[in-house]
């Protein structure tokens, strides 16, 4: 298993997120540089209140706005996270499916993680990484490093 690294104040950030929207699910957007997650970005989740404790939508000006952030200072979409409220942190065939253009086969972000926050049993959440490539789901061995997030700044 491939091994992906993120700093402990991006995955504590996430749950942060999760647990604040909850029994809703959350969804955000990881930020990068060189690479290396350098910042989380909150989306507002856009989904009917009937559905949010089972689906998400990021609101598409708020993710535009991370888009042209990123673009401004040479960053990238480096990964895209939301909660899982009552399941655990893998993608659903619901997640899967939206990670293509309606349909298509060909990725949205081909070259992006998507995390998954669990917060099944909320004593304990748990944070999982995977990349989805032709409707195949890999898992990274997520490996929290100890070390800061660089400074989105600088």
């Amino acid at each position: 298993m491939a091994v992906l690294e993120i700093a402990p104040e991006l995955v504590d950030e996430m749950i942060a997120h999760a647990r604040e929207d909850a029994p809703n699910e959350c969804c955000g957007i990881l930020i990068g540089r060189d690479g290396a997650a350098i910042a989380t970005r909150r989306v507002t989740n856009r989904v009917d209140e009937k559905n949010k404790p089972f689906r998400y939508e990021m609101e598409p000006r708020e993710y535009m706005a991370v888009e042209e952030e990123c673009s401004a200072n040479g960053w990238t979409l480096w990964g895209f996270y939301h909660s899982h409220t009552r399941s655990p942190a893998y993608p659903s065939q619901t997640d899967r499916n939206l990670a293509f253009w309606p349909g298509t086969k060909e990725l949205i972000w081909p070259n992006s993680y998507y995390l998954l926050v669990s917060l099944e049993n909320e004593d304990a959440p748990v944070v999982r990484a995977f990349s989805i490539t032709d409707d195949d789901v890999w898992e990274y061995d997520l490996r929290v490093t100890g070390t800061p997030a660089p400074d989105p700044a600088g």
